[in-house]
């Protein structure tokens, strides 16, 4: 009989104003991990000026999940200031009495644990205790199998954008967090 192993994920939580040190260098190298293959490609070696963006936003949130001491994967985002929502440009209407939006930025997990449902477990820690009415996140056009994916975790495409001239065209996806 063969034996299967399981790896044990450990999930921890991170917040604006309580971020160890080390702490952007680890998510700048988990991102060179799953680009490795696009590293070439300017957008995706700006990632550290986003994580100093994000992890400065009042309200920042992050989940990491580890292996061990090893960092598997991330998901991180912040609540959106009214009128900047990234639905804003698209034909979405919410539906009377949603008024706040939390940005889902990244979900990230690391070749090595793809396929074993960290990011499904990433996101839903990052999106579990949120007051927002909405959260929102982009997936590049290119990858409809993650478009999919967030579609069976409850979100709508809701348009299109372009949010840097260098950066992919972007689906935009919603989600409704309190129905």
């Amino acid at each position: 009989m063969e034996s299967s192993v399981t790896t044990v994920i450990d999930l921890r939580y991170f917040g604006h104003g309580n971020l160890p040190e080390g702490f952007k260098q680890m998510l700048i190298e988990v991102h060179a991990d799953s680009y490795a293959d696009a590293m070439d490609d300017e957008f995706n070696q700006r990632f550290p000026w986003f994580v100093d963006h994000w992890s400065e936003m009042g309200g920042f949130t992050c989940v990491v999940a580890f292996d061990g001491d090893e960092p598997t994967g991330f998901a991180y985002g912040a609540p959106l200031q009214p009128g900047r929502e990234w639905w804003r440009s698209t034909e979405f209407e919410p539906n009377n009495g949603y008024t706040s939006t939390y940005a889902v930025s990244e979900v990230m997990v690391r070749p090595q644990w793809r396929k074993q449902g960290v990011s499904d477990r990433l996101h839903e820690a990052l999106l579990q205790e949120r007051s927002e009415d909405l959260a929102v996140l982009l997936v590049d056009v290119t990858h409809p199998q993650v478009q999919k994916l967030y579609e069976t975790w409850g979100y709508e495409k809701a348009g299109e954008q372009r949010p840097f001239a260098d950066s992919p065209l972007y689906a935009v996806m919603v989600k409704r967090l309190h129905p």
